[in-house]
């Protein structure tokens, strides 16, 4: 007689079977297990502040766009997830569409960089990027992808420099911060942010991600070390796994200043919607917003749900204004098998039109 969760002595005995073979198996697999790398596709520095540098991504033909197109990643992890591996990367997708692709990478801020603001990263660092790709490829504007915190970074450096952003895509980026679902939103609306960063100076980056990771305490810190069994016999899932791994805690400190202004602004002052964004001595504005603009989100979003990105439409100053809607994760929108292809031809198809 089987009990109310159907578990038998036999079938107690055949699992612990399977679980010891796959233990077995992966002792195996872990030996030959390669060095775990990122970055699928060759790229080339071509301008420099400080540790922040613009890389261009080489593709395997030369790109047709005639506009260079700058991807701004967020500050709490590495940009490489745009470029994972082979068979997970936006660029190489973008590339072989023909677009011309470049990316900041913020580098790894330090005790010198403590007091770096928002002025700096957005007005002097998207702005510098910004200035050389309009200065090499001899144009007015470039079309400027921003993706999570990367996204409200350039909603902001668009709205105070309109002219010099011919189209603006926004991906998973929040713009809304006191939606009801947003966990992130409602953590940090009470903190003292002032005695936060006083206390610590940069921010420590195992500190956010700990907070990240406690969003989904069960999924994250139990359910994927527990399903991890089921593919130790498996080489190629295996590096998967320990790729994926290396970046969630490949993350950089936060420089305190910035960090302080960002949360103040735009999470507890909730500024795209309310107003109160200042960067240097200039107000955001989003009215100001009036390129083209694509605004991608992802429907399962656990850090930035739909309602916290939708609004977007109701405030920039654009008649041009578009939305796509992705079946999936934060995360799964980079590296899913679904998004190789949907995400990166609606990013080209949405470009050409333009």
């Amino acid at each position: 007689m089987h009990g109310p969760l159907d578990i038998t002595p036999a079938g107690l005995a055949a699992e612990f079977a399977r679980l010891h073979q796959k233990l077995g198996a992966g002792l195996q697999t872990l030996r030959n297990v390669d060095d775990v790398d990122f970055g699928a596709t060759p790229r080339q520095e071509v301008w420099r502040d400080g540790k922040v540098v613009l890389y261009r991504f080489m593709g395997a033909q030369a790109p047709t766009a005639r506009v260079p197109l700058l991807i701004a990643y967020a500050l709490v992890n590495r940009p490489y997830m745009v470029d994972l591996q082979d068979d997970k990367s936006l660029v190489r997708q973008l590339l072989a569409r023909g677009e011309d692709v470049y990316i900041i990478d913020w580098g790894y801020p330090d005790r010198s960089d403590r007091f770096l603001t928002l002025e700096d990263y957005i007005e002097r660092f998207i702005g510098g990027a910004v200035d050389h790709l309009r200065a090499t490829h001899g144009l007015d504007a470039i079309n400027l992808l921003g993706i999570c915190q990367g996204g409200a970074f350039s909603l902001s450096y668009a709205a105070l420099n309109p002219a010099k952003v011919r189209n603006l895509i926004t991906m998973v980026t929040p713009v809304d911060f006191h939606t009801d679902d947003n966990m992130l939103g409602n953590w940090t609306r009470g903190i003292d942010v002032d005695l936060f960063v006083d206390t610590l100076g940069n921010v420590p980056a195992d500190m956010m991600n700990l907070c990240y990771l406690t969003l989904k305490p069960w999924r994250l810190f139990v359910q994927k070390y527990v399903g991890l069994a089921d593919i130790l016999d498996d080489k190629a899932a295996l590096e998967d796994f320990l790729r994926m791994e290396k970046w969630i805690f490949d993350s950089p400190d936060q420089a305190g200043e910035a960090f302080r202004q960002f949360i103040k602004q735009y999470y507890q002052g909730n500024g795209f919607v309310n107003g109160g964004i200042v960067i240097g001595d200039r107000e955001v504005h989003l009215g100001m917003v009036e390129m083209p603009v694509l605004n991608i989100y992802a429907e399962q979003d656990h850090l930035v749900p739909p309602s916290a990105s939708r609004p977007l439409g109701g405030l920039v100053g654009t008649n041009d204004y578009s939305e796509l809607s992705f079946r999936g994760g934060h995360i799964g929108i980079y590296v899913s098998g679904r998004a190789q292809k949907l995400v990166p031809d609606a990013i080209h198809g949405w470009l050409s039109e333009r």
